[in-house]
């Protein structure tokens, strides 16, 4: 079998039995293709390959200066890959059964402060549809930590503002509903209006967030918007949706709420996900204890 029919066949595990998401499934598919042109390079056998073959593959990486992170998704793309071989019979060994990725730096996620937050959330700017669909979009990421994704693809019929609720389609088509506040609902109530006066009698998607033709504002312009708004409310943190996120999760967690709850609004599958914010959390704790300790 060709190289090209084994990837088309393992994208076609990755998206309908593993579930996954198409950008993820996409980032797979490139990690194997490239292994896959590595060993026919150096004329490899890639379904009769011993692990050092991949070791020596890692490190040549690794002296190309890629990160830790990036090796760690290449392992496991590559490692998933020859998981869908041995289902398929098409080897009767995996090779990388007993192969460990190697180990992520446990980086702690960045996070706006609350007065940060307070600052943002405080901005006047409703005057134009442009600026307001951007408050919108500010407030809801930080009411309900949803990422970016999840935002540009909310549709109209999955706000229930009424009782503060959004139903969300996360990682994998995983449904979800999460909470919102008053503040939260009182904005996006006020966002809707001016939505529906602006596209009055006509046909536009229904997306909750729109761009100026009416149709489904990018995930990229999202970014833009936001970050332009941040710098008017004088934030000098390089911002980025994903930072409300992390803020949202973080400030739960600082006023006591408990993990397993955190962890199902932001939609994680596991709370060793989630727990990562504990860490975040115990660092704050130390730099107020340094910084205002008798004795430092």
């Amino acid at each position: 079998m060709e190289d090209k029919d084994l990837l088309n066949l393992f994208q076609r595990y990755l998206s309908l039995e593993r579930n996954m998401s198409i950008n993820t499934s996409l980032s797979y598919y490139r990690d194997v293709r490239l292994f896959l042109i590595y060993c026919r390079e150096n004329g490899i056998e890639p379904l009769k390959i011993e692990p050092e073959i991949f070791e020596n593959y890692l490190w040549q990486l690794k002296k190309n200066r890629l990160k830790t992170a990036s090796l760690f998704r290449k392992t496991e793309s590559i490692k998933s890959f020859y998981k869908f071989l041995l289902l398929e019979n098409i080897i009767s060994k995996n090779p990388f059964s007993n192969f460990k990725a190697p180990k992520l730096e446990k980086r702690l996620p960045k996070t706006l402060s609350l007065e940060e937050i307070d600052k943002l959330l405080s901005l006047e700017e409703f005057n134009e549809f442009n600026n307001m669909r951007t408050m919108a979009a500010i407030e809801l990421l930080y009411a309900s930590g949803i990422r970016i994704s999840e935002l540009a693809t909310l549709r109209l019929e999955s706000m229930n503002l009424s009782l503060g609720w959004i139903r969300v389609i996360g990682k994998g088509s995983k449904e979800r509903l999460v909470p919102i506040n008053e503040g939260a609902i009182k904005i996006m109530e006020r966002y809707l209006d001016f939505r529906n006066s602006k596209f009055q009698n006509k046909d536009v998607d229904s997306f909750v967030f729109l761009n100026k033709f009416g149709r489904r504002i990018s995930r990229i312009q999202l970014w833009k918007d936001i970050k332009k708004m941040a710098k008017k409310a004088g934030i000098e943190k390089n911002i980025y949706p994903h930072l409300l996120r992390h803020s949202f999760a973080t400030h739960l967690l600082q006023r006591g709420a408990d993990l397993m709850s955190i962890g199902e609004m932001l939609g994680h599958s596991s709370l060793n996900t989630t727990q990562i914010y504990t860490h975040l959390d115990n660092s704050a704790l130390k730099s107020m204890h340094k910084k205002f300790h008798p004795k430092g």
